[in-house]
């Protein structure tokens, strides 16, 4: 895609960092045997080696985190430059399910293991980037060193950007950017948001006791199916009463269970699901007003409660600047045609454990190709990516770097 001549920059018509062809074939190549080869949460061990091998092909010195996969790796010598470096961010592992796509070559050959939310394609981009500015570096026109970050376990709360912080990720940072897939943007485009962009998500497990008894005589005991299913109903709409509805906080469950036997009222019955929220100040307050609910519609029926109420993940709140940024750098390579306007989602993300440090903002990317009515979606085992997204995404990343680098 050619960009409008009236969208250019000022003095980008030299910006170098576009991706040459042979590379570009190669990181197609690379992106396949991710594909081919999807490893879990914290198990991403070949995944990582990877990365490390090719990274250390281009002379550079990846290091690999304290967990055992993920790396970090820096491109470019400080040089005495004191000025913080931009971080490039990829997240590495697969979802437990099964690649149901039919008719391409590069198919899970993992049961039950896919790459099925485009981590493939983010990790291709950021090795791709890496491997361009790295090019810039040997030729002096790389003005600040950039940080690739590799990171575990996104997909498990409360995702591996904790342990990726902790192992020095962030340290000389003072921004970072991210790519996620988006298969309802075409390819050659990127969605951009100014704030939240995705919601926070929290996992909830609860557990409802009581003494049980026969059907016939549910007055006796504690009726404990009833109580099961008036805590799915009713906290669910108790919540939307006691919080601001532009918080958006929702509970919605995913399980059930109560009892074996249609004339035994059960002694226990659990439930779990998740509580997503898209406000930060309503997400902080959340495990408190949840417990409150639960508690008070399950003492309603005399039920006892045990509730696990695991902190997974706050919302990616996008940087005004750092929008900029990106803004600046798609508009540099492919015109200001190529930027949308996104919604915020429902989805969560870990990315956000990197902006409660720094400012940064994620860009989601178009991975659909024009005219496709498939209507594919993430987290599903057909899930696919156009390829061109590879060369959208590295383009974006090198033109972020240059255009952050020479910023004052």
């Amino acid at each position: 895609m050619s960009r409008d001549s009236d969208d250019r920059l000022p003095g980008d018509e030299a910006l170098p960092g576009t991706l040459p062809e042979p590379l570009r074939a190669e990181l197609i190549a690379f992106r396949r045997d991710l594909h081919m080869h999807p490893e879990l949460g914290n198990q991403e061990f070949r995944t990582t080696a990877a990365i490390k091998a090719r990274l250390e092909k281009a002379g550079l010195a990846p290091r690999v985190l304290d967990t055992g996969t993920g790396l970090i790796c820096d491109v470019g010598s400080r040089s005495g430059d004191p000025r913080p470096m931009l971080a490039l961010r990829a997240d590495i592992d697969a979802l437990p399910i099964p690649d149901t796509k039919a008719g391409v070559p590069y198919r899970s050959t993992v049961p039950d293991r896919a790459h099925a939310c485009g981590h493939d394609i983010h990790t291709t981009s950021v090795l791709g980037a890496g491997l361009v500015l790295a090019e810039l570096d040997r030729q002096g026109l790389l003005p600040r060193p950039v940080r690739l970050i590799f990171q575990p376990a996104e997909e498990v709360l409360p995702g591996g950007a904790p342990d990726t912080i902790a192992s020095g990720a962030l340290e000389g940072v003072g921004r970072i950017i991210g790519v996620h897939c988006d298969p309802k943007v075409d390819v050659g485009r990127i969605g951009l948001r100014v704030g939240a962009i995705t919601s926070a998500c929290d996992r909830l497990e609860v557990s409802l006791d009581g003494p049980g008894g026969h059907t016939a005589r549910p007055h006796l005991t504690t009726d404990l199916v009833t109580a099961a299913s008036k805590v799915a109903t009713e906290v669910p709409a108790l919540l939307a009463r006691r919080v601001d509805a532009r918080a958006g906080l929702a509970v919605t469950w995913g399980r059930l269970e109560a009892g074996h036997a249609c004339n035994v009222i059960p002694q226990h019955a659990e439930l779990s699901g998740t509580v997503r929220c898209l406000d930060l100040a309503a997400w902080r307050e959340a495990p408190d007003l949840v417990h409150a609910a639960i508690d008070e519609v399950a003492g309603m029926h005399g039920a006892k409660t045990v509730i696990n109420y695991v902190r997974g993940v706050p919302p990616v709140v996008n940087d005004a600047a750092v929008i900029d940024l990106l803004a600046g750098a798609m508009t540099a390579r492919r015109g200001s045609y190529a930027i949308e306007d996104t919604e915020q989602s429902l989805g969560g993300e870990d990315f956000s454990w990197y902006l409660e440090h720094v400012p940064g903002a994620m860009a989601r990317l178009g991975v659909r190709t024009p005219g496709d009515t498939a209507r594919l979606d993430l987290h599903r085992g057909d899930f696919d990516a156009d390829e061109e997204a590879i060369t959208v995404a590295v383009e974006l990343f090198t033109a972020a770097a240059q255009l952050d680098g020479n910023s004052a």
